[in-house]
This record gives structure tokens, C-alpha cells and sequence, in this order.
């Protein structure tokens, strides 16, 4: 008997792979970070900034030198007199208390304060007083009298008797403090200034009007 040209050796069957085998696609979603913390790091840093700026701000103004502040406390009149003999002189004594504050956190050392007196925008005299030292943010009064005997008033002598009419004379006093401010190891040169306008009463010896500003 012919053998079956298709014998089964007995190996398995195994089938061959597909030519186009079945791919499984996994889409990952992109990975975003939380963007808390970083916002409030920039917030932070803000903040702090803002605070730093603020502070050299408020340091810079009140160290930094400024110059002292004065002020007519008291002005008095003690007498006034126009003599007309040949040419018209005039007599007059004020007596003035002059407050000056250091406003600086650094010591003050003031050389003089000189108060001088004009008509009408011309000096007729002044008086200078000794200095002194002001500790920081303190405060010092000094007295001051200035006084005119027998001065000659050669210009303005036509306003001077019109005002002397009127019975009432407008006078220009003037308040200056020079000084050091000792600012750690450096001598910074400041002063200050105050001005009035005093009108005096001839007729009753008073003052009736003043008015003063700093400059």
C-alpha cells in the first residue's frame, strides 16, 4: 500500500503572525505643574521689595539734614521816638525771644543769631547774640534787644513822615541762625531764617500788627 505523500509527523501547527498585527495607542495628556506656589513666590518678593523701598524712604527723611526752624516766641516794643531837629532821627528799642529747634536727630552748633531791623526794605541795624549747641530734636530760646539812638534816615524820609502821619510806622525784622550740623564725622553747613513785619503805634507805644514767616 502507497504511502499518503502528506504524512503528520506529529509537530505541532503554529500560524504564522499577521501581516498587520492590532496596535494599542495610549495618549498621554501633558503634565502641567501647579503654578500656586510660584505666584506667590513673586507676590512675596513684591511685597518685600515694596517694604525694603519704603523703609530706605522713611530713613532718608528723617536723616537726611535739614535746617532749623525758628520762630518769633515774643516781640515787644520798649520805646519809639522821631526827633526832628535838623534832619529827622529816629529812636527804637525792641526786645525779641527767638525759639530754635533742631529737627534733625543730629547735634546743632550755631555760631550767632543775628536779628537786624530795616524800613522799607533797608537794613537800619542789628544785633548779634553768642551761639550755642542744640542736642538733637531739642529746642533753645535766646533774647534778643535791639535798639537805634539818634539814627539818621536819609533815604525814605518822605514815606517816613507820611507814616508818621498815619501814627502808625511798618518796620522789617529779620532772625538768622547760622551753624554745623555733626553728621557722624562731617560738619554740614546749615541756617535758618524767619521774617516779621511789625507795624508800630507812635501814638500809644504799642505794636498793632505783625506778621512773620519763615524763609
Amino acid at each position: 500500500m502507497a504511502s499518503s505523500k502528506h504524512e503528520d509527523y506529529g509537530v505541532p501547527y503554529t500560524p504564522l503572525p499577521s501581516p498587520n498585527p492590532s496596535q494599542t495607542v495610549i495618549l498621554l495628556t501633558p503634565y502641567r505643574r501647579n503654578r500656586r506656589p510660584s505666584i506667590f513666590r513673586n507676590l512675596r518678593c513684591s511685597l518685600l521689595f515694596t517694604a525694603a523701598i519704603l523703609l530706605l524712604s522713611a530713613a532718608v527723611y528723617l536723616l537726611y539734614p535739614s535746617d532749623p526752624d525758628i520762630t518769633v516766641s515774643r516781640i515787644n516794643l520798649n520805646h519809639i521816638s522821631v526827633v526832628d531837629s535838623h534832619k529827622i532821627a529816629l529812636d527804637l528799642s525792641f526786645s525779641l525771644t527767638i525759639k530754635v529747634r533742631n529737627r534733625d536727630f543730629f547735634s546743632l552748633d550755631y555760631d550767632s543769631l543775628v536779628v537786624s531791623i530795616g524800613y522799607r526794605g533797608r537794613e537800619l541795624g542789628l544785633v548779634k547774640s553768642k551761639g550755642g549747641h542744640l542736642k538733637a530734636r531739642d529746642s533753645s530760646y535766646i533774647n534778643a534787644t535791639l535798639e537805634l539812638d539818634g539814627l539818621e534816615v536819609v533815604h525814605d524820609v518822605i514815606y517816613l513822615i507820611g507814616d508818621l502821619a498815619k501814627g502808625v510806622i511798618p518796620f522789617d525784622t529779620i532772625a538768622q541762625v547760622k551753624g554745623d550740623l555733626g553728621v557722624l564725622l562731617f560738619q554740614i553747613p546749615i541756617q535758618g531764617k524767619v521774617s516779621c513785619e511789625v507795624y508800630v503805634n507812635v501814638n500809644n507805644q504799642k505794636i498793632s500788627h505783625q506778621d512773620c514767616h519763615r524763609k
